[in-house]
């Protein structure tokens, strides 16, 4: 029997036609290094993704070549995300926030071939520059300043390119548009490459009303950056939608933050929990009549908010609901696009109790369509039923098959095609996840396991705590004891005593309570914005 279908192959390509011919007059806006905002229409985006992508092909791009960037999130940024598979190049987006010698050796791995780089990131350009040679590097003069000799202009690029003539480079459905490398924080970071037919199945199930629900009216704030996992997909949906973006370029402290909001008010936001964490303490401090803030901001109420990269804490759900703010959390990785569950609410739950409601919040959600997930445990699957837990597997279109030229190992992938994701969860019947850990951070105390994200979560419920990280310390008798690391608010004071009698009321068993505490100033941070264990293990477990 024949199909009854064309055969048209998914194409990032359709989403920008759609933009350009949709939505030219729709508006994107960068906030830019002096703060100031400048403007753009989407029938300039478009027309200048595709000068990129012809300037590109005139600088001799092949198909498959890799494209990198080192940029904050702007509207130049977004042309590359489109521009560069439009000349058939494979954008791969190079994390800035990581050490030059390891931003170096990736570009190295990737075999980059071009660099487009913003101004102001030149300098940690230069200190990475020996260690990969790009034919070609183009700078973005985001600062408005003059680019330096030796380098590209962008914009210069951009103006002498044909846009009108330039013709879409052929392509398959199963060709990779872009790259990102994990975090690589238990070894050398491994490339993740997205096609075009994984990144439009991502984009149209993300964009469901239950998840991104996104609308054309919405007005989009993507904190996430654009070089971690495609800031979530949201590039791609914003475009596919027309929804307004607000980028807020470099400035990601939380006062600037807010002072954006008050400019170009979000009805969507979305980044990591340290930011939101930060932002509501800066706003929550400048309702003191004694601070310099005090009446500068007002939060967006009715504002949905994307959380994600680690797990969200009940008390920050909580601190946004207080202000008509509703956190909404997903999990995912790099190497799932990264969507792949999402805690939103369901009928089933529609008469439950409001601490209900935000027990659920606080979870990782149900699997997206189109994403298998199941739970192994030392005896194979788990039971769907919130007690058994085990390592979360999944696969689906738009989850990674492999990494860029790295063997297929059975540490990451079974027998039967499963990605192995490293984190630990239990799955109830209704199919919510709850992540109790990653595999090498749970806390194994004679023969008991110990979840060290239950103890993060509930410490941080204490109103004097900002921040909490728990890892595993050696115990001669019990093998592994939980060391708890806090970070107190400023001016707040917790004993060790007191932190405990929050466990116990929380259900904590006494076997289970941090033995020792460590009060620090902060929690170092891997690139995308993870409590780094690995550093606390170093300094403390000894």
């Amino acid at each position: 029997m024949k199909s009854t279908m064309m055969a048209a192959p998914l194409s990032l390509n359709h989403l920008l036609e759609r933009a350009g011919r949709l939505f030219a007059g729709n508006e994107i806006v960068s906030r830019l290094p002096d703060k100031s905002l400048r403007r753009h229409s989407y029938g300039e985006f478009y027309r200048r993704a595709r000068a990129l992508a012809s300037a590109l092909q005139k600088l001799g791009l092949k198909k498959g070549e890799r494209v990198a960037t080192l940029c904050w999130n702007h509207h130049a940024h977004l042309e590359c995300y489109f521009g560069i598979p439009a000349a058939g190049g494979v954008m791969h987006t190079l994390n800035l926030r990581l050490a030059p010698d390891e931003i170096g050796w990736i570009a190295g791995n990737a075999q980059d071939r071009f660099l487009v780089v913003d101004d102001v990131l030149l300098p940690l350009y230069e200190q990475f520059a020996g260690l990969h040679r790009f034919e070609q590097v183009i700078v973005f003069p985001f600062s408005g300043k003059p680019v330096p000799e030796g380098f590209a202009n962008y914009e210069a690029l951009l103006d002498a390119a044909d846009p009108d003539g330039f013709d879409y480079a052929p392509h398959e459905e199963d060709d990779p548009i872009a790259m990102c490398y994990t975090s690589g924080t238990t070894g050398r970071p491994k490339g993740v490459a997205y096609s075009h037919r994984s990144t439009i199945l991502h984009t149209l199930v993300a964009s469901l009303g239950d998840f991104w629900g996104l609308r054309g009216t919405d007005v989009v704030l993507p904190v996430t950056p654009m070089f971690h996992a495609n800031s979530w997909g949201m590039p791609y949906g914003a475009v596919m939608m027309g929804v307004k973006l607000v980028f807020p370029g470099p400035h990601l402290h939380p006062e600037d933050l807010l002072d954006l909001m008050q400019l170009e008010p979000p009805t969507l936001s979305l980044g990591v929990p340290t930011i939101w964490l930060t932002l509501i303490q800066a706003f929550d401090a400048a309702q003191d009549p004694a601070s310099p803030h005090h009446g500068r901001w007002k939060l967006p109420r009715g504002m949905r908010s994307l959380v994600g990269g680690a797990a969200v804490p009940e008390a920050l759900i909580r601190a946004f609901d207080k202000h008509g703010i509703w956190i909404e959390q997903g999990w995912g990785m790099t190497e799932t696009s990264p969507v792949c569950t999402i805690s939103y609410p369901r009928a089933e739950l529609r008469d439950a109790s409001q601490d209900e409601k935000y027990r659920r919040a606080a979870m990782a959600g149900a699997p997206v369509p189109l994403v298998d997930l199941r739970v192994i445990g030392d005896e194979g699957e788990q039971p769907w039923d919130g007690k058994s837990v085990g390592e979360i597997q999944v696969r689906g279109p738009f989850i990674t098959g492999s990494y860029h030229e790295v063997p297929v190992s059975p540490d990451k992938f079974t027998a039967d095609g499963w990605l192995r994701t490293g984190d630990v969860a239990s799955v109830d019947p209704l199919g919510f996840v709850r992540i109790t850990d990653r595999t090498k951070d749970l806390i194994k105390s004679g023969g008991e396991w110990i979840s060290s994200v239950d103890l993060e979560n509930t410490l941080m419920a204490h109103p004097a705590v900002a921040e909490a990280a728990v890892i595993a310390i050696h115990d001669d008798k019990w093998g592994e004891r939980p060391l708890a690391c806090v970070v107190l608010k400023k001016g707040a004071e917790a004993q060790a005593d007191a932190l405990n009698a929050v466990l116990l009321q929380h259900g904590f068993a006494r076997w289970q309570l941090p033995d020792r505490y460590e009060f620090i100033d902060a929690v170092p941070r891997t690139s995308t914005g993870k409590f780094w264990k690995l550093k606390l293990r170093e300094r403390f477990a000894r």
